[in-house]
C-alpha cells in the first residue's frame, strides 16, 4: 500500500472543493486493512474514510489521512423461492448495487435508485428516499474496529438506525471501517408506491409497475429532473434534513402558513425542508461562486472555483432565516469536515 502525500482531493468530494489531505492511502482488499492500521501515518494523525465523497464538504485542507474506499464485489449468500441475500462490499457505487438488484427482479432497493455515493454510506446514513429506507432490507453491517483491527458485524438491530443517522454517525465514529453490507431482497412484490411524488409520476406518466425495473426508472426520472448531476455542477445532492416536529408545533405552523405540506411518520410530523428554504427566499440565490440550486432549494452548489468556507457561510444564513421565520432548526445531512 502506497501513501501518497500532499494529495489533491478535488475528484473525491462531489462539491468539486480543492482542498489538499495531507496523506493519502486506498484500499482494495480487506487483507489490507490491518497493514494499514499499523501504519504511523494512521496511527499518528487524524483519519477519514471517503468512498464517493457525495455526503461531505471540506471546509479546509485536512491535516492527517485520507482514506478511500475501494473494496468492490456483490454476491449472492442466499437464496429461496421468496428472498435472496446479497452482500456488497463498502467501495461498491451504490447505485450500480441498486441495479444489481432491480435488473435480476429483486424487490426492496428500487426507491433508493441514484442515490449517490457507495455502499459503506448506505447503512451510516440510513439512506432513504420516496418512502424506503435501507433499514427496511438491512441484516447486518460488517465493519473493522479500527483500534484493535478485529472484524466485528453488527446487526441491523444494533446500528441504531435513525432519520439519516446511525451508531457509526455518531456513538461509534470514527471507530470503525464499514468494509461491507448484507440486504436481504425479495423475489415477489410490487414495492412501496404510495409516496406523493412517486405516485404522481406513475400516474401521470401511466407507468404500470409489473417489476423492480419500473419503480426504479420512475426513481431515476424524478430525480434526474429535480437534482442537478454533480458532473455538471458541483453538490452534495441534499445539503439539509427535513424537519419533524411534534403536533403542537404543526398546528401552530398550520395556522399561519395553511399550504405549508407536511407528511405523518410515526406520530411525528416531518416538514420539507426544501419548502421551508424556499420560503425564505433562497431558491435560486448565488453568492459569488456558490448558491443555492434554481430547481430544488436543498442543493446548494459549487459553480466553480467556489471555496467549503463559503458553501458553510452560505448554510448558516439558511439556517438562520429559516429559524427567524419559522422557528425551526435545520440540521445539515452533509458531513462538515
Amino acid at each position: 500500500m502506497k501513501i501518497k502525500q500532499n494529495y489533491d482531493l478535488s475528484e473525491f468530494n462531489t462539491f468539486g472543493i480543492q482542498v489538499y489531505a495531507e496523506f493519502f492511502a486506498e484500499i482494495k482488499h480487506e487483507d489490507e486493512l490491518g497493514d494499514l492500521f499499523g501504519l504511523p501515518e494512521f496511527k499518528n494523525n487524524k483519519r477519514i474514510f471517503l468512498g464517493g465523497g457525495s455526503n461531505v464538504l471540506f471546509t479546509e485542507d485536512f491535516k492527517g489521512l485520507v482514506i478511500l474506499n475501494k473494496l468492490k464485489g456483490i454476491e449472492i449468500l442466499e437464496e429461496n423461492s421468496e428472498t435472496v441475500t446479497l452482500r456488497a462490499l463498502g467501495g461498491e457505487n451504490w447505485h450500480q448495487f441498486v441495479l444489481f438488484s432491480v435488473n435480476r427482479g429483486y424487490w426492496g432497493l428500487e426507491n433508493l435508485s441514484l442515490i449517490p455515493g457507495t455502499v459503506a454510506a448506505a447503512p451510516m446514513q440510513n439512506i432513504g428516499a420516496y418512502g424506503v429506507e435501507i433499514e427496511s432490507v438491512l441484516e447486518n453491517v460488517e465493519t473493522y474496529e479500527i483500534e484493535t483491527g478485529q472484524k466485528k458485524i453488527f446487526r441491523m438491530d444494533e446500528c441504531e438506525l435513525g432519520y439519516r443517522d446511525s451508531i457509526f454517525k455518531n456513538k461509534l465514529k470514527g471507530k470503525y471501517f464499514i468494509s461491507a453490507i448484507v440486504v436481504k431482497l425479495r423475489k415477489e412484490g410490487k414495492g412501496k408506491t404510495d409516496y406523493k411524488v412517486l405516485k404522481e409520476h406513475l400516474e401521470k406518466n401511466k407507468i404500470e409497475v409489473k417489476e423492480p425495473k419500473d419503480v426504479s426508472r420512475a426513481v431515476v426520472e424524478i430525480r434526474q429532473s429535480k437534482l442537478p448531476d454533480p458532473k455538471d455542477i458541483g453538490n452534495a445532492g441534499s445539503f439539509f434534513k427535513n424537519v419533524f416536529v411534534v403536533k403542537e408545533k404543526l398546528d401552530e405552523l398550520l395556522q399561519i402558513y395553511p399550504a405549508m405540506p407536511y407528511f405523518v411518520e410515526e406520530e411525528v410530523f416531518k416538514i420539507p425542508a426544501a419548502w421551508l428554504i424556499e420560503q425564505c427566499g433562497w431558491k435560486g440565490h448565488k453568492e459569488g461562486n456558490v448558491g443555492v440550486h434554481h430547481k430544488q432549494a436543498l442543493v446548494l452548489v459549487n459553480y466553480g472555483g467556489g471555496k467549503g468556507k463559503e458553501i458553510l457561510e452560505l448554510a448558516y444564513k439558511i439556517i438562520a432565516s429559516v429559524k427567524e421565520k419559522f422557528g425551526l432548526e435545520l440540521q445539515p445531512e452533509v458531513n462538515i469536515v
